[in-house]
């Protein structure tokens, strides 16, 4: 099969717009809402607040250190009950399914929240800084994933890697379409993926920083061997091997992930993500925005670097803007196809409270090889 198609021309986050005030409350989230000069100047001064103190050194260094622990304590605690399976991916990303049938789980992201309205009323709780807005909001994009990116180095990638530098014999050679999946955490989008696209040729990599997510995934009833290889690995050690050689793959899927990795080593990241893709391969990167709800909430003295945090159980995040990820992108060779900011007003009609959420979405790809 080849590289990932073009996509239709993309339509806006969602359909449900917030024309009139009064009608504030009678759903749980409004799309494509615009901020006012006010409102960003607020969310600034917060920011400029929580990040007036930066923690000390030594305890940055601390939790890049130890950050598998917290990441695997994380998953110890929540198992696969933090996040929902993401079946919106289709609609944003149809290059994981590209035969699929748009009407499969639903066309539209507004059309899907519908169903899951009467789960709502648990929307906006927090807990250690991770804003899970769980129910019918993951299921809008409220994707609140911060998911495992840097790892330990484990023996077994080592054989992969030899496999792959011997006779071309590795997990998948054999596919015609092959995705990656960094972060996958405890498979929210892996298995939908393989549940959706019934392509013989489909080939799913995934792998974690974290031991027990990637036994989590392993575990599961649907984890499929024969399609699927999930893997232990270290994003920030450039000698951790991958179980694929370079320009092997179609797709290399980062759903908050990227934001969880220190600033100064994303560029090196993106960039050898970047060779793993086929020419016209593409990378799929949906990701916490400047001035997100969960960036506003946090307090002074968890800042460890502009707009990177740590939250209370020691994983970190941080929160982008656009140019930024177009500087990290292009730098790595890749060509923009979408760049786009989502900014989605959630709400609690329980509590009767408002939440501003801002994610950005983007796909680059790498250009196609010259013709001869």
């Amino acid at each position: 099969m080849a590289a990932p198609r073009e996509a239709p021309e993309w339509r806006p986050f969602g359909r449900r717009f917030l024309t009139d005030p009064a009608r504030l409350f009678q759903h749980n989230a409004w799309d494509n809402v615009e901020w006012s000069e006010e409102q960003e100047a607020s969310a600034r001064s917060k920011v400029q607040e929580n990040s007036s103190q930066l923690l000390p050194q030594d305890k940055q260094e601390e939790y890049e250190v130890n950050a598998k622990r917290y990441w695997d304590d994380f998953y110890k605690i929540h198992e696969n009950g933090f996040f929902k399976d993401r079946h919106w991916l289709f609609t944003e990303f149809p290059e994981l399914a590209p035969n699929r049938n748009p009407s499969q789980n639903g066309d539209s992201v507004h059309e899907f929240s519908n169903k899951e309205e009467s789960n709502n009323e648990g929307l906006g709780s927090c807990e250690n800084g991770h804003c899970s807005l769980e129910t019918m909001a993951e299921n809008q994009l409220n994707l609140i994933k911060s998911t495992p990116k840097i790892c330990a180095e484990e023996l077994a990638t080592q054989k992969y890697s030899e496999l792959n530098q011997s006779d071309g014999d590795y997990p998948g050679s054999s596919a015609s379409y092959r995705i990656l999946e960094v972060g996958c955490g405890a498979g929210n989008t892996v298995f939908p993926i393989l549940q959706t696209n019934n392509d013989p040729g489909l080939f799913v990599y995934c792998c974690d920083f974290s031991t027990t997510a990637v036994d989590l995934v392993q575990n599961n009833a649907e984890y499929d061997s024969s399609r699927c290889f999930v893997f232990v690995h270290d994003l920030c050690n450039d000698q951790s091997p991958f179980p694929m050689p370079d320009e092997s793959l179609d797709v290399v899927i980062l759903i908050f992930v990227l934001s969880a990795i220190l600033p100064e080593k994303m560029q090196c990241i993106v960039n050898r993500l970047s060779r793993l893709l086929k020419p016209g391969g593409m990378i799929l990167l949906r990701d916490y925005g400047r001035y997100d709800l969960a960036q506003l909430r946090f307090k002074k003295g968890q800042c460890l670097s502009d707009n990177f945090y740590v939250r209370g159980d020691g994983t970190r995040v941080y929160f982008f803007t656009q140019d930024e990820l177009e500087d990290l992108f292009t730098t790595a060779g890749l060509e923009k196809v979408q760049n786009l900011v989502d900014r989605r007003l959630q709400v609690n009609r329980g509590k009767q409270m408002t939440m501003y959420r801002v994610w950005i979405q983007c796909k680059y790809r790498k250009p196609a090889a010259p013709q001869l």
